[in-house]
């Protein structure tokens, strides 16, 4: 998280809210970190002086101090890249907003299904999750009947 918040603050001054677009921008969604990792982030680089953060516009900008800039013109060559972990998948199928629909319907469900029809929205999930497993324990393209 450090590294990644100094990489794109050496880019521009940017607010947390920002930063953590930016991060999930740059890994295509797979890594969306929350304001709990990135406030923690931005205080901590500030107690050790290599970023101030001002009052704007009734949020807080970060931006790079001058001991920032030169740690991180200094230390980056030896940092690996930390949006390298997710490199661009071009072709393959975004499971988020499929991903997203079932979570909808399973709290459609949660809020008002009778008791009969959580316990089979349970069992269904419960179901798909070990489906999911299996996929990956079968190898690249998972059983046979998925296929």
């Amino acid at each position: 998280m450090r590294t990644a918040v100094l990489l794109l603050l050496a880019e521009e001054p940017m607010h947390g809210y920002q930063l953590m677009h930016a991060i999930a921008d740059r890994t295509g969604g797979r890594w969306q970190p929350s304001p709990g990792a990135i406030y923690p982030t931005i205080s901590q680089l500030e107690d050790e002086g290599l970023v101030s953060v001002t009052a704007s516009g009734g949020r807080k900008l970060v931006t790079l101090t001058g001991t920032g800039r030169q740690h991180v013109t200094e230390s980056s060559g030896g940092w690996s890249d930390p949006f390298a972990a997710f490199p661009e998948q071009s072709g393959s199928t975004d499971l988020r907003p499929l991903l997203e629909q079932v979570h909808d319907a399973a709290r459609q469900v949660g809020r008002t299904g009778s008791d009969a029809q959580r316990s089979a929205a349970a069992r269904i999930l419960a179901d798909t999750r070990k489906a999911l497993y299996l996929l990956l324990a079968e190898g690249p393209d998972g059983p046979e009947e998925f296929q």
